[in-house]
């Protein structure tokens, strides 16, 4: 009895909340009709995708209305960067070409994931995309005649190999690579090509939808005018370009992926050779250790081969680690002599290091593990 009174009790308000939802739904439908008139102007005047500026202002805005109406802050932003991800990709239909005129762009290795995607962004800004795989290379030369842009996206193991094949390009052709490590590809090009020579790091994978807010590490070369609409080409298809030295690119790329690459590899295969079960592991762990287990596994979902090379790609990478594995150890033996305070000095170490930093991260994850908790059926 009491529950068929709280059903009919419910009732009307379960309806007004889908009376709601729908309307919402329909703002949805408006709003994306909106943004995509303003993708279509804004790549008619070469503009990029992504304004941080605005998107941040207009965020800020709507977080004091949420607050003035008694709506949590908090919710409203996480609403609107969802609903903001989806209008950049209804932007991106098209893109504006910032090379006056256009023109042939190479991109050899273009079949792999990654070269698609830069194959798929460069013909839908307008330019003719030719793709150079290995079955090309005796007709190299005609492929690369009259090239705009001649981009390498091949393994690190081919990279130089492939760029000492190249064919003469034309004075203003600019050479640039995609390549996750720097200097030695970087080197290569400027003794091959005499024109515009540019090192790229996108740092993403193929499986990205759009480069909005995706960083590109992007290392100078030669003649630096000659390739300034790539860059620009970058920015409009919404692209966060970070200029480094190959020097201080291929350091932090230590730290940044092969370090982690290695150690996520040695903690999935100890979790292999220990016979854990995963599915009981995922039902136990909280939100924050799902994540993380996630991020290893997720390397056991890539290419072997590609993330061998990333962690093969210089010999300092060894000499990381074996500091690392060196602390470890000095970590280790203070858990086996249970010594807290020692650990303890060990962790203050590690609190100095990250300073307010910290505070942020922890913000940040918190929201992460948010939406991981939502995810979960």
């Amino acid at each position: 009895m009491i529950k068929l009174e709280a059903q009919q009790a419910l009732a009307p308000l379960r309806e007004q909340i889908d009376s709601i939802d729908s309307q919402l739904v329909a703002l949805l439908a408006k709003r994306a009709k909106v943004t995509a008139q303003v993708g279509k102007i804004k790549q008619q005047y070469a503009l990029p995708v992504y304004v941080p500026e605005r998107e941040q202002a207009l965020l800020t805005a709507r977080r004091e209305q949420a607050e003035a109406l008694g709506v949590s802050a908090d919710l409203t932003e996480d609403v609107l960067r969802r609903v903001m991800r989806e209008s950049y990709q209804t932007q991106e239909s098209g893109f504006v070409c910032c090379k006056d005129g256009g023109g042939k762009v190479v991109v050899v290795g273009g079949a792999g994931a990654l070269g698609a995607r830069f194959v798929s962004l460069f013909r839908r800004s307008g330019y003719e995309v030719v793709v150079l795989e290995q079955q090309d290379w005796p007709n190299a030369e005609s492929l690369c005649s009259n090239a705009v842009l001649v981009l390498m996206a091949v393994p690190i193991t081919l990279t130089v190999q492939l760029i000492n094949k190249l064919p003469v390009l034309g004075a203003n052709c600019v050479l640039a690579d995609l390549t996750s490590i720097k200097a030695e590809p970087l080197q290569a090009m400027q003794v091959k090509h005499h024109g515009p020579v540019l090192g790229l790091h996108p740092m993403f994978g193929p499986d990205i939808t759009n480069l909005v807010k995706q960083v590109v590490v992007v290392c100078h070369g030669n003649q630096v005018e000659g390739y300034q609409w790539l860059l620009q080409q970058l920015t409009v298809w919404g692209a966060e370009l970070t200029e480094k030295t190959a020097a201080e690119h291929d350091r932090a790329m230590q730290l940044i992926q092969a370090m982690r690459h290695f150690s996520s590899l040695v903690y999935g295969v100890h979790l292999a050779d220990e016979n854990a079960d995963l599915n009981e592991l995922l039902q136990l762990s909280s939100p924050i250790y799902r994540l993380e287990l996630a991020m290893v596994g997720r390397l056991f979902a890539q290419n072997a081969e590609l993330y061998a090379d990333i962690m093969l790609s210089s010999c300092d990478v060894a000499t990381l680690l074996e500091r690392y594995q060196q602390r470890f150890s000095e970590l280790l033996e203070l858990l086996k002599h249970k010594d807290k305070a020692g650990l303890m000095a060990q962790f203050g170490k590690g609190q100095q290091f990250f300073g307010q930093l910290a505070g942020q991260f922890l913000h940040e994850s918190k929201q992460l593990l948010q939406k991981a908790a939502d995810s979960r059926s």
